[in-house]
């Protein structure tokens, strides 16, 4: 139980269902929808379409998307990639040739095709009850309205708001200044956007006017991406993969995506006491740290395109893990080696919902970097993410840049089951950091027997950029002694992620947890 006479929050307990997420107002529309019969899938959509009007710099119709689920009833997950491809132009030869060793963030050649939109299509057709008018009808609502500026989305636009360029600047800016806290942002041309998918479904998006305007303002800036690109945008349903730590079961979206480097830093972990260590302490970020290395360094090798990631299970065996762990030295760092093929990127949003039949969807939403691409369309104001910037240049790796190839993923929802139930699903924002945000959260509550809400207000500490990132809530003495291990140590200057996660208990009754690092509550009802 937490200290009442410290600043903190109390975690939200209900029967019916919960949403956690990063903005108070998707939480609410959230539940709304289960209160007025839809499911699980309707609330997490609606949610999260609305995230990207509440919090702009992190999410939107423009971006990708991954989801877990289960159906109602089952404790089966299923997984769906909503990530989009590199339009069928892009040519890493070519872009060596003009003398480029990695993709910009700020290229246009950087800005792959947005696959989250036709993801919240068929997600609802497939597995939602309350149909695309209703799921859509709240975003459009606010996306036309207004929602004011909520503290961590103005501290978000104070630092990130530069990025914003032409039509960007035009659609997210206000008398092309950034939006302050308590402004409101609108959407008008979202607004459209999506009463043309609510009545003609993904026609109206990667068809048509709207598809044109992306086309045109994609080609404007120097881009190859057509018609015929956003026409065959489609999500793909896939197999999650799965490890163990201790008596749980951590349940990661394949490939492309980074799930597998988290099932990697628990196995690396395994083989450490962690439970017998001060959790704030010394060698608990020592030896997170030097894992997170060793098994980022891994992901930079094996992850891909799922069609090129062709060594897999190697990443995910005990013998891979036992071997790395054997390159922890507890007195000494290692060399700072995180992945190469990344770009620095942070800007995510994440929720999740529970419903009164324990269906549950785990669902995170990205435009990469804070506000994307900085490129927006002209005339309907869609955002461009940058995702194509996790390609490699590099000749022959899996992860190269190519036409019609999904590139490296950093966004990944997840689940916890124990006894083969589904117990918690959740997730950690923070794009490179997320792996480590989930062997952080799970040792949190295996190894230190914390509640959930305190595993996520717990501090944080990251390998990054060749030194060792850390949060305000260490002491002075840990940085030193870190220091003194041979990290280079640096004090974060913003808070490292942010996270939410909803526990279904042995006795029925939901758990909800949000990361205070960002605006977002649980809600239940």
């Amino acid at each position: 139980m937490r200290d009442f006479q410290q600043p903190g929050r109390s975690a939200v307990f209900a029967d019916n269902g919960i949403c956690a997420t990063s903005h108070p107002l998707a939480a609410k529309v959230a539940v709304q929808i289960l209160e007025a019969g839809g499911n699980a899938m309707d609330a997490a959509i609606a949610g999260a379409v609305l995230l990207g009007i509440c919090e702009p710099q992190s999410a939107g119709i423009g971006g990708d998307a991954f989801c877990l689920f289960n159906l109602a009833g089952s404790d089966d997950v299923h997984a769906l990639n909503a990530s989009g491809r590199a339009p069928a132009g892009l040519d890493a030869a070519k872009l060596r040739a003009d003398g480029l060793d990695h993709l910009p963030i700020s290229s246009v050649h950087a800005i792959s095709l947005p696959g989250a939109m036709d993801g919240f299509i068929r997600l609802a057709k497939d597995h939602g009850k309350i149909g695309l008018k209703a799921i859509l009808a709240p975003a459009i609502h606010y996306a036309d309205a207004g929602v004011p500026v909520a503290p961590r989305v103005a501290f978000d636009y104070a630092r990130s708001g530069g990025t914003l360029r032409g039509a960007g600047r035009t659609h997210f800016m206000l008398q092309d200044k950034a939006l302050s806290l308590g402004q409101k942002f609108r959407a008008s041309g979202q607004a459209d956007v999506l009463r043309r998918v609510a009545m003609d479904g993904r026609a109206g998006f990667y068809e048509g006017e709207v598809a044109q305007d992306m086309v045109a303002s994609l080609n404007a800036a120097g881009g190859t991406h057509s018609l015929d690109d956003f026409a065959n945008v489609r999500s793909d349903y896939t197999t999650p993969i799965s490890g163990a730590y201790k008596d749980i079961e951590l349940v990661e979206h394949p490939p492309n995506g980074q799930g597998a480097t988290a099932i990697l830093m628990l196995n690396i972990l395994k083989h450490f006491d962690i439970a017998g260590l001060d959790p704030l302490g010394t060698q608990r970020a020592h030896l997170e740290a030097e894992a997170a290395k060793l098994a980022y360094d891994t992901l930079n090798r094996v992850v891909a395109d799922p069609d090129h990631t062709a060594r897999l299970e190697h990443m995910l065996s005990a013998d891979t893990a036992a071997k790395l762990a054997g390159l922890i030295d507890p007195n000494t760092a290692l060399p700072s080696s995180l992945p190469s093929a990344q770009a620095v990127h942070k800007d995510t949003v994440y929720i999740t919902v529970v419903d009164k039949d324990r269906m549950c969807v785990s669902l995170i939403y990205s435009i990469f970097e804070a506000f994307g691409s900085g490129l927006a369309s002209d005339k309907f104001g869609i955002l461009f993410h940058n995702r194509a910037a996790g390609f490699t240049l590099e000749q022959g790796h899996p992860n190269e840049a190519m036409g019609n190839k999904r590139p490296l993923h950093t966004i990944i929802p997840s689940m916890v089951k124990r006894s083969g139930k589904i117990k918690m699903p959740f997730g950690v924002m923070g794009g490179a950091y997320q792996p480590c945000g989930h062997a952080r959260l799970l040792t949190n509550m295996q190894d230190f027997g914390m509640d959930v809400q305190t595993a996520i207000d717990a501090p944080r500490c990251f390998a990054e950029h060749g030194g060792l990132t850390v949060e305000t809530g260490y002491a002075d003495s840990v940085a030193q002694a870190l220091a003194d291990k041979g990290h280079i140590v640096k004090r974060a200057t913003k808070p490292i992620g942010g996270a939410q996660a909803i526990v279904l208990r042995d006795d029925g009754v939901l758990e909800g947890a949000s990361d205070p690092r960002k605006d977002g509550i649980a809600l239940g009802y």
